[in-house]
């Protein structure tokens, strides 16, 4: 497992890609917290800290899609890094003015949040290039997807970190400034400088014109809205066993799930259809959900956690996969920054979902709907199936059904390499 992880590392440029890419997105992955938290120090409410913190993700939902498609229009270094520079100065603002000023402290979370950059989607973009083989790149995206994980542990962590140490305001700034630094160092990168999109068809859809593609943001939206639904529900858990540490027990024991998951997922090769390994993957997901609504001991509901986790990393690393093999030619970047926003948006909802669940029928029906979500998902893959079947490029105009990777204009991958379309 190890060994597979450390071959991809060892490739040219891959270990400064994936580090540049989780410093850069650190911004984005601690942005509520720190948007909480400063509000809170400045004197406002919790009503006016979530506020802020939903119009920042919403913006950011708004903003990925439309830098996702800069990116394929323009290249990496061109629309990455002004994006980091403007985001960042988005939150010197907020960190500077406080929030004495609603318009200028909503202004300021707007802007941090439509310029995030598009850092995720971008290094999906970069990996055949980098790593030739497809198994590697598998393997890659489902490293991402493990790195994930930590990187949403540590970066919280490191918030509260600087706010002890410092202030409130000053995380902003730091956080912020670290973000800048890696995405400078993506972007200031080889592949990243050498990498092309592949030419596109003018569609004002975008990669939105791929069904399978819409079908499997359909259902990643419930993906997200189960995971959304769950920080809720592990909130109103805690709150029935009287210690806040039970929450932070519970969300450690779901990420250690999807380390695991996803290490163990990507430590081997998968045969067969990538659309069909996802609805398995997302059926064990839906079912390691549901047995949260008995709520029992915080013992037993620690090691639910911890198995409720273990399929999430796989189901977004085979999600990748798939978007890949979907994404209308010329707009990968685009189609992976849309499936990171209907995620996010999913992920909002369910926290909006599963507060009145709490309030009308108690801890278990906030947990029932993240077993809903799971379902839900399921139910969207299984009636899109003959949609997802046959991955197809939307402007294929020479009827042969195949491509080079649509990731690998300049034929940088190993001869061999492809996108994953034969089963």
């Amino acid at each position: 497992m190890a060994a597979g992880y450390a071959d991809i590392l060892k490739a040219p440029h891959a270990a400064r890609l994936l580090t540049g890419t989780l410093v850069g997105r650190l911004p984005n992955a601690t942005a509520h917290i720190a948007i909480v938290l400063f509000t809170r120090a400045e004197g406002g409410s919790y009503t006016l800290a979530g506020a802020l913190a939903a119009v920042y993700g919403l913006a950011t939902a708004v903003g990925q899609p439309l830098l996702g498609r800069a990116v394929d229009l323009y290249g990496q270094p061109r629309v990455q890094l002004p994006a980091a520079v403007v985001s960042a100065l988005g939150m010197f603002l907020l960190a500077a003015a406080g929030t004495g000023s609603l318009v200028l402290a909503y202004a300021a979370v707007s802007v941090a949040g439509l310029f995030t950059p598009p850092l995720e989607g971008g290094l999906r973009a970069l990996w055949p290039s980098v790593l030739g083989r497809e198994e590697r790149v598998h393997r890659a995206y489902a490293m991402d997807a493990v790195a994930q994980e930590i990187m949403f542990t540590v970066g919280p962590l490191l918030v509260t970190l600087l706010v002890s140490l410092w202030s409130p305001g000053a995380a902003l700034f730091v956080i912020n400034a670290i973000g800048v630094v890696g995405a400078l160092s993506v972007v200031m990168s080889k592949p990243s400088r050498a990498w092309r999109s592949a030419p596109r068809e003018a569609h004002w859809l975008g990669a939105l014109r791929s069904p399978g593609l819409l079908a499997l943001l359909g259902a990643f939206f419930f993906v997200g809205l189960a995971l959304g639904s769950i920080t809720v529900a592990g909130v109103a858990y805690a709150d029935d066993h009287g210690r806040e540490s039970v929450y932070g027990w519970l969300m450690a024991a779901l990420g250690l799930g999807a380390l695991v998951g996803g290490s163990v997922y990507g430590a081997r090769q998968w045969a067969g259809a990538p659309e069909r390994r996802l609805r398995i993957i997302v059926a064990l997901l839906a079912l390691g959900y549901l047995p949260l609504i008995l709520t029992p001991g915080v013992a037993a509901m620690t090691a639910l956690s911890a198995v409720a986790g273990v399929f999430l990393a796989p189901a977004i690393a085979c999600a990748f996969i798939v978007v890949d093999r979907h994404a209308p030619r010329g707009t990968v970047t685009e189609a992976f920054s849309w499936l990171v926003t209907t995620f996010g948006v999913g992920a909002a909802a369910g926290t909006a979902v599963a507060g009145p669940a709490v309030e009308i029928g108690g801890t278990a029906w906030s947990f029932a709907v993240a077993g809903a979500g799971g379902i839900a998902a399921l139910l969207v893959l299984t009636a899109t199936q003959r949609v997802l079947a046959v991955p197809g490029r939307t402007d294929d105009i020479t009827g042969s059904g195949t491509h080079s990777s649509e990731n690998d204009r300049n034929g940088a991958a190993q001869p061999g390499f492809s996108s994953g379309r034969e089963a």
